[in-house]
């Protein structure tokens, strides 16, 4: 290449110091009902994704995250044109991509769609780049798996020089080279903010090196494990000669919360199992979500107390800046995505502020 990254600055998201940061995301996930056996349509779950964006503005949460996938499990493959939308019905809430699969896109047409979204949301527009949970959208736009950290080194350096200039000169390995190419529209923001998702240490460092915010999905495992990466990510941070307070974090989970404990545990709980049964290749064991609840589990559900204990716990062990949850993981009733956006915009956050 001969284009060389600026890794001097920081490139944090909006920052409210010691405040936790509370926001909601979606992957628009078209699962059955385990009661009524009813797949939501694709135009059914996209009113409610929506409906969901202008209830978390009204309720005043601070982000709403938009996932990326592939298949036909999903609504959303178009994070940018869905964000827009929202965009265009809400008036303060920040919008977030969670994540945009940079390996297999193009770094150009990323920018000008995440570049209209922010034109169109006032200067609302986040994007974090990650690998995804799944690898459907290689072979889907052509790009062989082998290739995916070269793929992603180098799209990530080139949307870097897509963001910091307008005309832009540069050459690599998987995309026809540029040559002082207008790099238009501009965002409202100076500049669109970047993250990283990331859970493997070579990815956690990359981030740290090149001076983007981490973002960690907290999927399974111990709240010691991703104590271990938020520390992980700041240590390299540090050898790169910058300030600690400038090393954000950010959370990404599984979330769910309820009035009583009992309603998440029992009827939210087939949802759940209907959603995982993919990774757990058939229902989730009682057992098993019963310790994922638990104190010692890493899901993000419960009661109100029970949720602020948790993120309590997470913000403790990471030292995270924000919380983002999926509210409406396993697509339950949209009544209880609502009143899950309610309580996490009042009662939860009213004791994590």
């Amino acid at each position: 290449m001969n284009a060389r990254l600026d890794r001097g600055a920081p490139r944090s998201f909006s920052s409210k110091g010691q405040v936790v940061e509370l926001g909601i995301y979606t992957f628009g996930d078209i699962v059955a009902d385990p009661h009524t056996g009813n797949k939501p349509t694709y135009i059914e779950r996209t009113r409610q994704l929506m409906d969901m964006a202008k209830l978390a503005d009204d309720a005043g949460l601070d982000v709403i995250g938009v996932g990326e996938h592939h298949g036909l499990g999903f609504v959303n493959s178009a994070t940018a044109t869905l964000i827009s939308g929202m965009a265009a019905a809400t008036k303060r809430i920040r919008f977030s991509s969670a994540s945009t699969l940079l390996s297999t896109a193009d770094p150009v047409r990323t920018f000008q769609e995440f570049s209209m979204a922010d034109l169109v949301s006032g200067g609302r527009v986040e994007i974090i780049f990650g690998r995804g949970a799944f690898n459907d959208n290689f072979p889907l736009f052509g790009f062989d798996m082998k290739d995916y950290d070269a793929l992603f080194a180098e799209k990530l350096e080139l949307f870097e020089l897509l963001n910091s200039n307008e005309r832009v000169t540069w050459s690599g390995k998987f995309r026809a080279p540029l040559h002082n190419a207008e790099i238009a529209p501009r965002p409202h923001q100076a500049r669109l903010p970047v993250s990283i998702g990331a859970l493997s240490q070579g990815s956690v460092a990359r981030a740290a090196r090149s001076g983007y915010p981490l973002v960690i999905p907290v999927l399974g495992g111990s709240i010691e494990g991703y104590a271990d990466i938020a520390a992980y990510y700041r240590a390299v941070w540090a050898q790169c000669g910058r300030r600690q307070e400038d090393a954000k974090v950010s959370l990404f989970s599984h979330f769910h919360v309820t009035e009583t404990a009992e309603e998440t545990q029992q009827d939210f709980y087939p949802y759940y199992s209907g959603y995982m049964r993919r990774m757990f290749r058939g229902p989730i064991p009682a057992a098993t979500y019963a310790h994922m609840l638990s104190p010692a589990g890493t899901f993000v559900g419960g009661s109100v107390q029970q949720v602020v204990d948790k993120i309590s716990m997470l913000k403790e062990a990471t030292g995270a800046q924000r919380y983002v949850g999926q509210i409406d993981v396993g697509a339950p009733r949209f009544s209880t995505t609502a009143k899950g956006i309610e309580l996490l915009a009042t009662k939860v956050a009213e004791q994590l502020r």
